[in-house]
């Protein structure tokens, strides 16, 4: 199962360690859902989700704050029994050293954040969201070209390595090359990596590694980029019949998402960088509404329409 050390989320954060007492580098969350403990500061634990990301926020710090001290105490002390990974106080809020003393005892780490709790909620939320999302790694090259992310597969040698590297001196930006890390996001929406090892290297068969980013400079990579397209390539085999229209789309899946997929048939001539150029520009205007397959047939439609009434009219005048 996937999860992410406690460490990492106080750094990209920003959040203020309130214990450092309290070791926690072992520290990891699994689940990218937060809770704010309102209803087990009352007294019901029923359906509590322990395990979360708790954050606390103005309502449940003034809440605390107007119990007597053996309540609070009460309350603090079974809150802190269950196995929470940390506490966020959001708005600069900080507990007050009875809280404080029994999360020491507790072990339970205590964090702080300035920013509002709304605004905190949304930030971590999606963040876990990526981070802890559903995982593959798949063998393809990763493009970012035109803002479109172009998801380039095949067979080892056919040439992907190659074609991405012509897409970049044209000024598009790589993602990741050989291995391509996808995460599923939503229901609707992957986002692919590249692994840390690999991050800007390129392979190329007969020179070796390439360093992207340091031969063509930081414009030419990318972090991460949803994939909005994967372009298959194959060897040609002039036996196989190829789609020549496009009137229906093909599609492949990854993750349970489905994604757009284009077959190209490779040979010797075959310009790859400007073959995935125009396949990401096409599927745009697609999404834009304007279907280059679907005017064609309507043309050819209309076309026949004139001429089978120009048919008609000429039975008519008993031509």
């Amino acid at each position: 199962m996937a999860s992410i050390s406690l460490t990492k989320i106080i750094d990209k954060m920003k959040l203020e360690n309130l214990t450092p007492e309290i070791e926690v580098k072992g520290i990891r969350i699994m689940q990218p859902d937060i809770n704010r403990p309102a209803l087990q500061m009352a007294g019901y634990f029923e359906h509590f989700e322990a395990t979360r990301l708790q954050i606390i926020g103005f309502v449940e710090y003034s809440y605390i704050g107007s119990l007597p001290e053996d309540e609070e105490r009460e309350v603090l002390e079974k809150l802190l029994s269950y196995p929470i990974p940390c506490i966020v106080f959001c708005r600069e809020l900080h507990p007050d050293e009875l809280f404080r003393q029994i999360a020491i005892e507790k072990g339970v780490p205590l964090l702080m954040t300035r920013k509002a709790t709304s605004t905190f909620t949304a930030e971590i939320i999606r963040w876990l969201n990526v981070k802890l999302a559903p995982c593959i790694s798949v063998h393809g090259v990763l493009v970012d070209v035109y803002g479109e992310g172009v998801l380039i597969t095949g067979e080892s040698g056919i040439g992907k390595s190659e074609a991405a590297l012509e897409l970049i001196k044209r000024g598009h930006r790589l993602v990741t090359d050989d291995v391509v890390e996808i995460r599923k996001v939503s229901e609707d929406t992957l986002v692919g990596s590249a692994p840390d090892i690999t991050k800007h290297f390129i392979e190329l068969r007969g020179i070796g590694i390439i360093d992207v980013k340091a031969l063509f400079g930081a414009s030419s990579v990318k972090e991460t980029q949803n994939i909005d397209m994967v372009i298959r390539l194959e060897d040609w085999d002039k036996e196989k019949e190829y789609d020549r229209l496009g009137l229906e789309e093909e599609y492949t899946e990854y993750l349970g998402n489905k994604v757009v997929c284009h077959n190209i048939p490779i040979r010797p001539g075959r310009n790859l960088a400007i073959i995935c150029e125009s396949a990401a520009v096409n599927h745009r205007q697609k999404k834009m509404g304007y279907n280059a397959a679907q005017e064609l047939y309507l043309r050819v439609q209309n076309s026949l329409a004139r001429r089978r009434e120009e048919d008609g009219d000429d039975d008519d005048n008993g031509i």
